[in-house]
């Protein structure tokens, strides 16, 4: 499984990004679909996350702000960020995994990054 993201950017505090993902390869094992982030000297945390199935999982500091979504048909996740904050940059890292209970992600795209100005 390949994963290609994009949509990353300079936005001053209070605007919106949407990052995009798109899957290629072995996709049909996938059943969840997210973004991570990891911002300059922090570990990486979770973002969000999809299953095929529509359930999501959003990390606490992003509740009512960001909202991830998928487009089964397109193999692509999105995620779109509104109310940024300076708090919010970070390199954003898209993810997918086969197995919905287990935690850890399988595959991972190369990070984009997103700088939010106060």
């Amino acid at each position: 499984v390949q994963l290609q993201a994009s949509g990353g950017g300079l936005v001053q505090a209070g605007g919106s990004l949407r990052l995009s993902c798109a899957a290629s390869g072995s996709i049909f094992s996938i059943n969840a679909m997210g973004w991570y982030r990891q911002a300059p000297g922090k570990q990486r945390e979770l973002v969000a996350t999809m299953t095929n199935g529509g359930i999501t999982n959003y990390a606490d500091s992003v509740k009512g702000r960001f909202t991830v979504s998928r487009d089964n048909a397109k193999n692509t996740v999105y995620l779109q960020m509104n109310s940024l904050k300076p708090e919010d940059t970070a390199v954003y890292y898209c993810a997918a995994k086969d197995q919905i209970d287990v935690e850890d992600m399988d595959y991972w795209g190369k990070g984009t990054l997103v700088t939010v100005s106060s």
